[in-house]
This record gives C-alpha cells, sequence and structure tokens, in this order.
C-alpha cells in the first residue's frame, strides 16, 4: 500500500497549513490521485507527526494540521545504529541508501578505503542521496530521516569508533563463528552501534587490523561471501531481530 506520509520543514503546531512541493506534490496529484480534503500524514522536522487534510488551491499541495498522531513505533530504539558503507562503483550506493534508511539507520557515513574504485563525490550526489533517504523514511513511516555525511577517509572513519559502544566490522576474513554466538553477547549493555561494511574488493588485512586495535569487533557474516550492498542490509535485519 503506498505510503501517504509526507516530511515537511519547520516545526509546527495544530491548525498550521503546511506546502508539499516537488515530488510530494506530484505524488499526491498523479500518482496516489487523491482529492482536496483526503487525511494524510505529516512529519515536521521536530519529528513531530500529525493527522492533517489535504488542500488544494490551484496548482498549490498544502495540508492543514490538525491533532498530533502517537505512534506506538515513533520511541527511541534500545540501540541506536549508525551505518558505515565504504562507497560502492555506479550507483549502487543508492541502494544501500534506501535499504538502511528502512531498516532504522540513524546516520550513514560513506567513507573511502583502500580498495574502492570511486571517484570524488559532490554536493550533487549526497543530495540525490538525501533525497533517497528521505523517500524511504516516508514510505516505511520513520518520523527521521537518516543524516547522510560527507565521504569521510578511512583514518577519519577510525576516529569515529570511540563514540560508540559497539562497533560490527564485518569482514569475510574474520574467527568464522556464526553470528547468533557472537552478536547476543556484543549488543548486551550496548546503546549504540556503528555496523562497518567494506568495498566490493574486501578490506585489507592492514585495515581490519586498524579497526580491531580501535575496538571494533571482527564479524563473520556466513559461508556466502555477500556483495558490499548486501551486507549491511544484512546484520541491521539481524540486529533489528536481536535487539
Amino acid at each position: 500500500m503506498p505510503s501517504t506520509q509526507f516530511f515537511v520543514s519547520g516545526t509546527h503546531t495544530p491548525g498550521d497549513l503546511v506546502t508539499l512541493e516537488g515530488g510530494d506534490a506530484r505524488k499526491i496529484r498523479t500518482v496516489l490521485r487523491m482529492r482536496d480534503g483526503e487525511p494524510i500524514t505529516i512529519v515536521d522536522s521536530a519529528g513531530t507527526t500529525y493527522h492533517a487534510n489535504l488542500v488544494f488551491e490551484g496548482e498549490r499541495v498544502g495540508a492543514r494540521l490538525q491533532s498530533t498522531l502517537s505512534l506506538a513505533h515513533a520511541g527511541t530504539p534500545r540501540i541506536v545504529v549508525d551505518v558505515a558503507q565504504a562507497v560502492p562503483k555506479g550507483q549502487k550506493m543508492d541502494f544501500v541508501v534506501e535499504k538502511v534508511t528502512e531498516l532504522g539507520a540513524r546516520v550513514i557515513l560513506p567513507f573511502e578505503s583502500e580498495r574502492s574504485m570511486v571517484g570524488a563525490v559532490g554536493t550533487e550526489k549526497l543530495a540525490r542521496w538525501g533525497r533517497l533517504a528521505r523517500t524511504a523514511a516516508q514510505q516505511s513511516g520513520r518520523t527521521k530521516v537518516p543524516h547522510i555525511e560527507a565521504p569521510l577517509g578511512y583514518d577519519e572513519l577510525l576516529g569515529r569508533f570511540g563514540a560508540y559502544d559497539v562497533v560490527l566490522f564485518a569482514w569475510e576474513l574474520a574467527e568464522r563463528r556464526p553470528l547468533r554466538e557472537t552478536l547476543p553477547a556484543l549488543i548486551e549493555r550496548a546503546d549504540s552501534a556503528l555496523v562497518v561494511v567494506g568495498p566490493e574488493g574486501g578490506f585489507t588485512h592492514e585495515e581490519a587490523q586498524l579497526a580491531l586495535e580501535q575496538s571494533a569487533k571482527l564479524l563473520w557474516l556466513g559461508e556466502q561471501i555477500l556483495r558490499s550492498e548486501t551486507a549491511a542490509m544484512v546484520l541491521l535485519s539481524v540486529l533489528n531481530y536481536a535487539k
């Protein structure tokens, strides 16, 4: 079923008339074919969720905010999870952004590693990732859009590890122990976790050793070698089950 939840900028109160622009307005008019007065859900920049009704004024698409909406799933998760992803080739990062957003990532940290084969990531690409995250958050009913940082160097990424209770570093050459044996103890007392996924060519031994020295936990994800753009999805899915 198509989502009728939309984000608007700024903070608001019941009674406000807000404007829906660009792709959201086109979706309402041409994809969903909605009519004036129909109910939708609006989320503002503070994460407050409102019942609202559409208001069509010529070409303008607006929504009149009604009462706030209490969502059972809107509370703070037990573990906040961020994802660090080595930027893959082509448009594969688009897929990563969409899927980890749907699976609940709070922050997405693209980074460069020794075997990354990507060029510079400009503001246009970052803006596209932001739009994809916004759309995926709307579709999955989230009240917050993940923040996506500009790509980090590997040394910069290592410097972020200390901000998390646990860093889960996916590596195909880690000790071959199933996640069901290793993960529960790692996240038992953690309030925040960073999932780190390498490039298509995998992490080098040196990169894995540097991560280990920064207290990362090296995790084996199973017999099958996963694509770079699949690994984060797998680990986030397992975390969502376990946490």
